[in-house]
């Protein structure tokens, strides 16, 4: 059974870093793209940034470019977003997921499989 699991969220202020952690068990890591999702309340779940299999190539959203960066270590099964410059608009539920092939994804039906998110919250 595939488990994923997010840690790393929490309170910082608009300017400030956090690093979300996602621990993932019950498939073979490498063979799968990851990605990382966020939902802000009263809106639609939407794609942040995407790493392939091997971690050779990524992808991020315009909106965090430059500012958020994807990284994995396959010998650990953890997939890492580390954020800095934060700003309010980031403040969202963020969701770790394992993609159904190896290269890189951004779309949700590319995913299969979803942790339970991670609270970031970005005050002014």
């Amino acid at each position: 059974q595939v488990q994923l699991v997010e840690s790393g969220g929490g309170l910082v202020q608009a300017g400030g870093s956090l690093r979300l952690s996602c621990a993932a068990s019950g498939r073979t890591f490498s063979d799968y793209a990851m990605g990382w999702f966020r939902q802000a309340p009263g809106k639609e779940r939407e794609f942040v940034a995407t790493i392939s299999g091997r971690g050779l190539a990524w992808r991020y959203d315009a909106s965090v470019k430059d500012r958020f960066t994807i990284s994995r270590d396959n010998a650990k099964n953890a997939l890492f977003l580390q954020m800095n410059n934060l700003k309010p608009e980031d403040t969202a539920v963020y969701y770790c997921a394992s993609a159904q092939g190896t290269l890189t994804a951004t779309q949700i039906s590319e995913y299969r499989y979803w942790g339970q998110g991670t609270q970031v919250t970005v005050s002014l």
